[in-house]
């Protein structure tokens, strides 16, 4: 069966993929989260999505090729989900995403600092994230010693969280 496509159109395209109000939040909370399992993407969302939701975005950016799913070996009663490389891919437009969002929108700190840490860090950073995702998400390994992004991130959010707590 042929999906039908509104148009050609790369940005329509795009769109027709990650336009949802959910699929690129989802992605968002496995990259800077590392919420890999379904219930951390239901509980642990800041923006508080429905199980029936979830459920079908899941299934939507596996069948679209954004996601894999597979046994956890850690518990195989839980899948855990996986990015694929064009999800990867996406870093560099959640960092500007992030950065517009924090120049025009009235963003909260604690939420923000990953975004001016993206921004910030630039091209450099993203690539080096991406290897980072890469090698949690689809076992290509970096080189050893390597400092991991998504530590510095989480550091940074845990840093702002506890300075706005104790302000």
């Amino acid at each position: 069966m042929t999906e039908e496509h509104r148009s050609g159109c790369p940005i329509n395209l795009s769109l027709e993929v990650l336009g949802d109000k959910w699929s690129l939040l989802i992605i968002r909370d496995m990259m800077f989260g590392n919420r890999r399992h379904f219930r951390a993407l239901l509980t642990e969302s800041e923006e508080g999505i429905a199980s029936n939701i979830l459920a079908d975005r899941l299934q939507r950016l596996t069948a679209l090729g954004m996601l894999t799913s597979a046994p956890d070996p850690r518990h195989k009663q839980r899948i855990r989900l996986s990015l694929t490389e064009p999800a990867i891919q996406l870093v560099p437009v959640l960092a500007h995403l992030g950065a517009w969002g924090r120049r025009h929108l009235p963003v909260t700190p604690e939420l923000a600092i990953r975004a001016e840490l993206l921004e910030r860090g630039g091209p450099a950073l993203w690539e080096d994230f991406m290897d980072e995702l890469r090698e949690l998400h689809l076992g290509v390994p970096r080189p050893a010693g390597t400092e991991s992004v998504l530590s510095r991130l989480t550091a940074a959010y845990h840093a702002e969280v506890a300075r706005r707590e104790a302000a």
